[in-house]
């Protein structure tokens, strides 16, 4: 029988997925000096669309509880509709940043031919022609689509489809940087390859988990696993592995060995849009897998994932305190935040799935807003011409930077100290949320893990804004250190991020309590 379609409760997701299909028309169809206006404004015209979708089925979705569609392979509920409309939010504010290029509107952050191979005679002619790869517009939007797929999957196949739909956009997106070219290629080559193993693993756990339940549905699964009362290997096995795929896309230890060299690889915006929205739907599918499908099995999976928070907590702190580089320290710091996050996941309470939701908003918000500051802080020659090369990463090139441009300097202190876990800041919201959501868990020892992870996490955030406002410039023969003046659309994507920073931290019961009322999955 074919399943009915309900094209309502689909809009959020169609419209995303639409607008990428129509992205890769208009590259084949509108003459190429139009191409980039054009995408820039379909892009945020069916994001603002994919928002309205949402917040007109929010209503009834919250007086429902949701229901699934398509068979049980689509399932909208509270946190699926939310998740989907912090991506579409998060989406737009990365796309400002994608978007933007230097004053001159000369560059952005994209290899003029992403074909070409690094260094020869056709890349140098197309940039000397201008070009632009204006393909990065739908990539995104695909990766875009498949993550608001993917925490809203009824079944394991799905789930495994959206994977490769966020995924395989993302793999091409890391290898497009205009500086640094094969450092670029690399990071994409080493996403592509681990992340090919991590779906391996995820799909080898969906044959045995439908080896034991006989289907693929979520529903399904989970009521198998309520019967069972022994410990069943294809059960125990197919957990583990599906785990293993989520675990991945998260970022956590001891899956995690991806995530430093793809961000320092990657165009600094993707790089941004990669760690907030990733991050986002792959704890909206590991709480939904976690709390309908294996809640039974807390004795049995709960210390593996507790074990897992806590190495990927104190890995990322530790290992961060001793990066120069500005990017790679931010990758450990996501790395130690999928920690902190985990503390709410595994707390396994209604508390538990409202906390990850806040946390995972302030989190990415911060994040595009500080990759969007790094994609500002140039290098620049000091001899003839001045020319601008790629981003000042290099913690010794931040020194007094908080003298020279000090509004640019005090958004990333914001987003830091947010990071850190500082009151009034939006990050200390969503750190006392998760764990004042184990606490009602009865895990009172992970929550003092966390706190000694957070407290040792200050000294590189802080490091950074010592260096920025309390340390001179130290001038390097040839080479100074400058903000690069833009169109201003990244700028406009700070100023948001600043916002909602604040905000989250100083009125955030609002947002809380909205979050409270869609915490609850279709079982």
């Amino acid at each position: 029988m074919a399943p009915e379609i309900p094209w309502a409760e689909l809009t959020p997701v169609a419209v995303v997925l639409l607008a990428a299909v129509v992205g890769v028309l208009v590259e084949a169809f509108v003459p190429r000096r139009a191409r980039r206006v054009t995408q820039l404004v379909l892009a945020f015209v069916a994001l603002a669309g994919a928002l309205v979708a949402v917040a007109a089925l929010w209503s009834d979705t919250l007086a429902t509880g949701g229901a699934s569609h398509l068979g049980g392979a689509y399932v909208l509920d509270g946190p699926a509709l939310a998740l989907q409309g912090v991506l579409a939010l998060m989406g737009l504010v990365s796309i400002l940043v994608v978007a933007d290029r230097t004053e001159d509107g000369a560059e952005d952050a994209f290899a003029p031919t992403a074909a070409a191979v690094p260094g020869s005679d056709f890349e140098e002619l197309a940039r000397r022609r201008g070009l632009a790869q204006t393909e990065v517009f739908p990539l995104v939007m695909f990766a875009l689509g498949g993550m608001m797929i993917f925490p809203a999957a009824g079944d394991l196949l799905t789930l495994f489809v959206a994977l490769e739909v966020l995924s395989l956009p993302l793999y091409l997106l890391a290898g497009m940087a205009r500086r640094r070219r094969l450092l670029s290629q690399e990071a994409s080559l080493k996403y592509f390859l681990l992340g090919a193993f991590a779906s391996a693993f995820l799909l080898f756990g969906v044959a045995l988990l439908y080896g034991f339940a006989g289907s693929v549905r979520l529903a399904d699964i989970s009521l198998a696993v309520s019967g069972v009362s022994g410990l069943d290997p294809l059960l125990l096995a197919g957990a583990l592995l599906v785990l293993v795929g989520l675990l991945f896309k998260v970022g956590a230890v001891p899956f995690h060995s991806w995530t430093p060299d793809v961000y320092q690889g990657s165009p600094t915006p993707v790089t941004g849009f990669m760690a907030a929205c990733t991050k986002i739907a792959a704890f909206g599918a590991l709480l939904r897998v976690l709390y309908v499908v294996l809640a039974p099995l807390e004795w049995d999976l709960m210390p593996l994932m507790w074990g897992v928070a806590v190495l990927t907590m104190l890995v990322g702190t530790v290992v961060a305190i001793v990066q120069t580089d500005v990017k790679r320290m931010l990758a450990y710091s996501s790395v130690a935040h999928a920690g902190f996050v985990l503390v709410g996941v595994v707390a396994l309470t209604q508390s538990g799935i409202s906390s990850v939701l806040f946390y995972l908003v302030a989190y990415g918000l911060a994040t595009i807003g500080a990759f969007g500051v790094v994609s500002l802080v140039r290098e620049v020659n000091a001899g003839p011409g001045g020319a601008v090369v790629a981003e000042a990463t290099h913690l010794s090139q931040w020194s007094g930077l908080g003298r020279r441009h000090p509004l640019l300097a005090g958004s990333f202190a914001l987003f830091l100290l947010s990071f850190a876990g500082i009151p009034l800041t939006a990050g200390f919201t969503g750190k006392f949320a998760v764990f004042t959501a184990a606490l009602e868990g009865g895990l009172g020892w992970l929550v003092v893990v966390g706190v000694l992870a957070s407290a040792a996490a200050v000294f590189f955030y802080v490091r950074l804004i010592v260096l920025m406002f309390f340390t001179d410039a130290v001038g390097t023969p040839g080479e100074t250190t400058t903000v690069v003046r833009s169109e201003g659309f990244t700028a406009v994507a700070v100023g948001v991020a600043v916002v909602g920073t604040v905000l989250l931290g100083v009125l955030p019961s609002p947002v809380l309590d909205l979050l409270g009322d869609v915490a609850a999955f279709v079982p």
